[in-house]
């Protein structure tokens, strides 16, 4: 009888078709959610006109989607780990493709923000279970790299929102780019039948035979022999509820500085997604240049986001964190001053690589540092924690808008998080993550199966 390590068998797979098909879908999925997120902000200055509200008023609409997301993180993130990782994704993609489309049809902000509420569900809930996914099909060496290349699809959309909306608007009202939206329904059916379910879920449903398909895909030089034994690890079927796991084996501590360092990071990530192209029209550029700006904004996020995975890969992915949220504070005051154009962008591009590119790296290092049994949930609740910083900064740079503080103001108070979120990372006990313990991580599966 054969004992299978199934995460020993992921952590040290080569790269093939497999962990390719998983990499696009999550990747598309991810542009989509990268879409519908960016697409109010794209349109906030002509629903504001349209619909006559008041730059703190749009600020409670844009942070309704998010409010939405906070729960959506905690609540679709953890239920993953128990209805299996690929259902809670569908539903997460249904959710937030009807709803943001739906939100098109509003006419007044209340409307629009209940279908932003109900959308923000789903926004917030696939990015947990879509990083837990990367990471756990993700060979080791170029585990980072894989997270974050397929989570820089949400910069990819915020790109996308940028694009489409340009046109769009001009042409055919704010409603035409919520409406887009609905489009990604058309893929529920063949991401059920193409993506792979989690491979803990399946060992604690007992669904071996879907497994064994799994697994030689994952590795073709696997070959099923009658007899192979499939369990989990102690550590990922320890007792308890999922929330409490994440404050076990001294990861309490660790567990408070992610929700802080997420919270910080996406007050700077929904302060500029939110209000860059309103700063940016206030400052004296045409609404055209303002969009530019977000889509430069994106386009550093990728470099970002890629870039932080590649350095995470070949260094310590701590210290490359604490380094990208320097990066942040400075670029990000700097915006605040008068300078040349191109060195305007070039502080957009840093600010975008250094906040949502961070984000992306950032939701890696948690994927890394909770074991598999709790994955989803220690990055829902680490994320939905965090949207708390991410409602917030809407509400409180309209708040300052509306307050027509110098321009420095506004951007020095989206930068004062990110010197926060680098000390909270500093505080972070990598000693005590999976993958620095590799007894948790990868212990061998002994148990025999039912008979």
């Amino acid at each position: 009888m054969r004992h299978i390590d199934v995460h020993k068998m992921a952590d040290g797979a080569s790269f093939n078709r497999f962990h390719a098909g998983i990499l696009l879908w999550c990747a598309i999925i991810i542009i989509c959610d990268g879409y519908d997120l960016a697409v109010a902000g794209i349109a906030l200055p002509s629903i504001m006109q349209e619909m006559g509200v008041t730059a703190q008023d749009a600020g409670f609409m844009v942070s309704s989607a998010l409010f939405g997301m906070m729960f959506g993180a905690i609540f679709l993130g953890t239920i993953a780990d128990r209805i299996g990782r690929k259902l809670a994704i569908v539903i997460c993609l249904a959710l937030f493709s009807v709803f943001t489309a739906a939100a098109g049809f509003a006419s007044d902000p209340y409307t629009f923000s209940i279908m932003r509420f109900l959308a923000g569900l789903g926004i917030g809930g696939v990015m947990p279970n879509v990083v837990a996914q990367m990471t756990e099909y993700s060979p080791r060496r170029i585990r980072s790299t894989m997270v974050t290349l397929m989570f820089s699809g949400y910069a990819v959309g915020g790109m996308l929102a940028a694009l489409l909306g340009k046109g769009l608007i001009e042409a055919h009202g704010w409603q035409s780019v919520f409406l887009a939206a609905g489009v990604p329904v058309i893929l529920i059916p063949f991401i059920l039948k193409s993506m792979p379910e989690s491979m803990p879920f399946l060992i604690r449903r007992n669904r071996l035979a879907e497994l064994q398909a799994t697994l030689v895909l994952l590795d073709p030089s696997y070959r099923v022999q009658k007899g192979d034994s499939y369990t989990l690890p102690d550590a990922e079927r320890a007792e308890g509820t999922p929330i409490g796991k994440l404050f076990q084996d001294g990861r309490g501590l660790s567990t408070i500085m992610f929700w802080i360092a997420f919270f910080m990071c996406l007050f700077m990530v929904y302060a500029l997604s939110s209000w860059l192209a309103k700063l940016m029209a206030g400052a004296g550029y045409s609404l055209g240049s303002a969009l530019n700006f977000v889509l430069v904004l994106n386009f550093g996020a990728v470099i970002g986001a890629v870039g932080g995975g590649w350095l995470a890969d070949r260094f310590h992915i701590k210290y490359v964190l604490i380094g990208m949220y320097a990066l942040a504070a400075v670029s990000i005051t700097l915006l605040g001053y008068k300078v040349s154009t191109p060195v305007l962008f070039l502080l957009v591009g840093l600010a975008g690589a250094s906040t949502i590119g961070t984000q992306i790296v950032t939701y890696a290092y948690a994927g890394q540092f909770y074991p598999t049994a709790v994955r989803s949930t220690g990055i829902g609740w680490a994320s939905g924690v965090g949207r708390s910083g991410a409602i917030l900064a809407p509400i409180v740079i309209g708040t300052l808008v509306g307050m027509a503080l110098p321009l420095q103001q506004n951007f020095l108070a989206i930068a004062i998080p990110a010197a926060i979120a680098a000390l909270a990372v500093a505080c972070i006990r990598h000693g005590r993550s999976a993958s620095a313990r590799p007894g948790l991580r990868s212990a061998t599966l002994a148990e025999p199966t039912k008979a």
